[in-house]
């Protein structure tokens, strides 16, 4: 009953084997490895970009941050939520990586609105070579909040950088279970909406370690290669991180895993409603926040269950009604029968 998020859960088999598969005789290293041109071949395929320059790394916060890197001058700040993954979760990764650029945090929760968006781009680069300059846009989707974008929301983000004439950069750490959501292409929920850059994540759902990291102007192709070496980010033994990948793209396992989870959240989301939860934000993919009785948190402790207390939520307490706050992650991996357990326990 593992609940605490999907960085945690196991590799799936298929990734395991092609790995296995691959770890034979030898094979040129970073990145001229056979495997990585039929990855390139596919994610070009994937999302119907022939000239999309694709890279690989081992996190998240490095294809955040190279990503931003290269899209961003130090002068510049970046426009993103204040729950973005870049501001809270990156030990200020991207302002080292783009050599001093700032975070401007746009008002609000953890989406966007086109208006709190172009207030705070208009609030900047007013003091000349005073204050900072502006700088690329960073949209996180899904978000750390569990909500996901509409394409029209989307595209009202990305027509408000463009009116300004800034690049976007898309945080997609869970990008398949957005796109399960969205029911659109991966095209339409980046390049065709006006998105530069994507971090096309992977971790998360069912790799070891592997992230992409995808320009759709190749113009960029270069500075990254070249950011990624010298932030220590170019992989010696490539060839396990294509062979991840490879195996990720291979038959659509990413959108399967993604269903899956999405699939999971559903479940359980269905069973909280029925025991009288309440959710702190709409539960759009794999990522639930929810609020259910301190007596039921310490069943589920107890019973060793895994879920993260949210916010300042103790389990000591006096009141056992009292309603604590919770985070709740579902990955590819999880079991109908272990959240009918979890269930179980919070009803009591």
């Amino acid at each position: 009953m593992y609940f605490a998020s999907d960085n945690s859960g196991p590799v799936h088999p298929q990734v395991m084997q092609a790995l296995n598969d691959v770890n034979t005789g030898y094979a040129m290293g970073y990145g001229d490895d056979p495997q990585m041109g039929i990855v390139r071949n596919r994610l070009r395929d994937i999302f119907e970009a022939p000239e999309a320059a694709i890279y690989l790394v081992t996190t998240g916060t490095a294809a955040n941050s190279l990503a931003l890197a290269t899209l961003t001058q130090p002068w510049q700040t970046i426009f993103c939520t204040p729950v973005a993954h870049i501001h809270e979760d990156e030990c200020n990764g991207p302002e080292f990586y783009t050599g001093g650029a700032k975070l401007t945090l746009v008002p609000g929760g953890d989406k966007m609105t086109a208006q709190a968006l172009r207030r705070s781009i208009a609030g900047e680069n007013t003091r000349g070579v005073h204050g900072p300059q502006r700088g690329p846009v960073s949209i996180t989707q899904v978000t750390e909040r569990g909500s996901v974008y509409s394409l029209d929301e989307l595209r009202a983000l990305t027509g408000v950088a463009k009116e300004f004439g800034l690049p976007v950069h898309l945080d997609g750490a869970r990008f398949a279970n957005a796109l399960v959501t969205t029911n659109g292409s991966p095209a339409d929920m980046t390049w065709r909406l006006g998105v530069d850059a994507v971090s096309f994540g992977g971790t998360k759902n069912g790799l070891m370690g592997a992230e992409a990291v995808i320009f759709f102007d190749p113009e960029k192709a270069w500075e990254f290669e070249l950011r990624r070496k010298r932030g220590a980010h170019l992989m010696s033994k490539h060839r396990y991180l294509s062979a991840q990948m490879m195996a990720y793209l291979q038959d659509d396992l990413w959108l399967t895993c993604a269903k899956q989870a999405n699939a999971n959240c559903a479940q359980l989301v269905a069973g909280l409603t029925a025991a009288g939860a309440t959710f702190l934000h709409e539960p759009d993919a794999n990522m639930v926040f929810t609020a259910f009785p301190r007596s039921a948190h310490r069943r589920l402790h107890a019973a060793g269950a895994a879920c993260d207390l949210w916010g300042d939520a103790q389990l000591d307490g006096n009141d056992p009604d009292e309603f604590l706050p919770t985070r709740l992650v579902c990955d590819w991996s999880i079991t109908p029968n272990l959240i009918e357990q979890f269930l179980a326990l919070v009803r009591g």
